[in-house]
């Protein structure tokens, strides 16, 4: 199933949420003041050069309050705002499974209770070196009582890039996180970032589809913000690098969105600084403005989520051949011709290998398959 509309024709998560609960959801952002293990010592010092000094938690409550007290702040807020919403506590600043299981069991059970009967579930952000089997249990266990969502941070990709914002975390960290989450059917959500130092169009349409290969159900997508006080706003101010235009974020996003798989659900696709410290991209400011030409942009060219997608089938054959077997590869091009991306083979001494990528597998691709591994059979 998917969220379409005709105005936003993608996933987004307003739609999500009016087709799962019925009503508005709005997210409460809580501040419980947690530190990084990029910022303490433990994996390094500063943490990513674009975290802001309050720990990506801007916007979230003030951590010299409770949480309940934080959770009824911001409620007020909310609620001048919309009526008859549901809530959603969200721990945000910081990363926020950073420390002891009990401690942690403890607080996200107590934002349950502060509006028992408008609480659908409780999101966490933190990082994919932040998870552990036992975080995983107990998240899976609270999982069983109410809609438990995780948000890590993945920015990009490409390692190259990771290493230069000093992200000091894996791919492979993010990989093993996720699959202890989803052990549990935790959502996963992952953020990722357009405009980083050195990226291309082209390093930021590949985060899309690893992001495609993961066992994830939503993510957030935003544009570099380099903010006073932050690493790389003293990285910029020395040395300026190239920031992505409204145009360039917007054609890049869109890509982003034809190729994204189409089940993913689309938690954000611009972000906010706090003005006081936005040096740039000035046009961040206007979030609205940011969204509505990624939607017009969408809709003017009759463009969707997924469009673009491409569901790899890949499966490699071994069979021992003392000849080169053209006629075989001429066979396996021709009868996939329109299904594959790529069709290679190599040989070692007399054993070969065929690898091919395909695009979809229906009926008249599967049927070639089988004929091709018969033919294998009988040489």
């Amino acid at each position: 199933m998917n969220y379409f509309t005709k105005d936003k024709p993608y996933n987004s998560l307003h739609e999500y949420y009016k087709h799962k609960y019925g009503h508005k959801v709005a997210k409460i952002s809580l501040n419980c003041g947690f530190t990084c293990p990029n910022r303490d010592g433990k994996k390094g010092y500063g943490g990513c050069t674009y975290c802001s000094k309050n720990l990506s938690g801007d916007f979230a409550g003030d951590k010299n309050k409770s949480l309940h007290d934080q959770f009824n702040d911001i409620k007020a807020v909310m609620e001048k705002k919309w009526k008859n919403i549901l809530y959603m506590p969200y721990f945000q600043a910081g990363s926020n499974t950073y420390a002891p299981v009990d401690y942690l069991k403890n607080i996200f059970e107590e934002s349950l209770t502060f509006a028992p009967d408008k609480t659908i579930g409780i999101s966490i952000a933190t990082r994919g070196d932040c998870i552990n089997k036992k975080i995983a249990d107990m998240l899976g266990e609270l999982n069983k009582k109410t809609h438990v969502q995780v948000e890590l941070g993945l920015q990009t990709s490409n390692e190259k890039t990771s290493e230069l914002i000093n992200r000091k975390m894996t791919n492979d960290e993010l990989e093993i996180a996720v699959d202890l989450l989803r052990k549990h059917n935790i959502e996963v959500v992952l953020h990722i970032i357009n405009g980083l130092p050195n990226e291309t169009e082209n390093d930021m349409l590949e985060t899309i589809n690893y992001v495609n290969k993961l066992d994830i159900q939503g993510i957030k997508i935003h544009s570099l913000l380099i903010l006073n006080d932050t690493i790389m706003a003293d990285e910029y101010n020395k040395n300026p690098f190239k920031i992505l235009s409204l145009n360039e974020y917007v054609d890049i996003t869109v890509k982003q969105i034809c190729n994204l798989r189409p089940d993913i659900i689309i938690h954000r696709l611009a972000a906010d600084g706090n003005i006081k410290d936005l040096i740039e991209p000035k046009w961040t400011i206007k979030k609205m403005v940011v969204m509505n030409e990624i939607d017009k942009k969408m809709r003017k060219e009759g463009l969707y989520q997924g469009m673009n997608y491409e569901k790899d089938w890949l499966f490699s054959i071994f069979f021992y051949s003392p000849g080169q077997p053209s006629f075989m590869i001429e066979y396996l091009l021709l009868n996939f011709s329109s299904y594959t991306s790529s069709a290679r083979y190599g040989r070692i001494g007399n054993i070969v290998l065929i690898n091919v990528k395909i695009l979809s597998f229906d009926g008249i691709s599967l049927i070639t398959y089988c004929i091709l591994k018969f033919f294998i059979k009988v040489i």
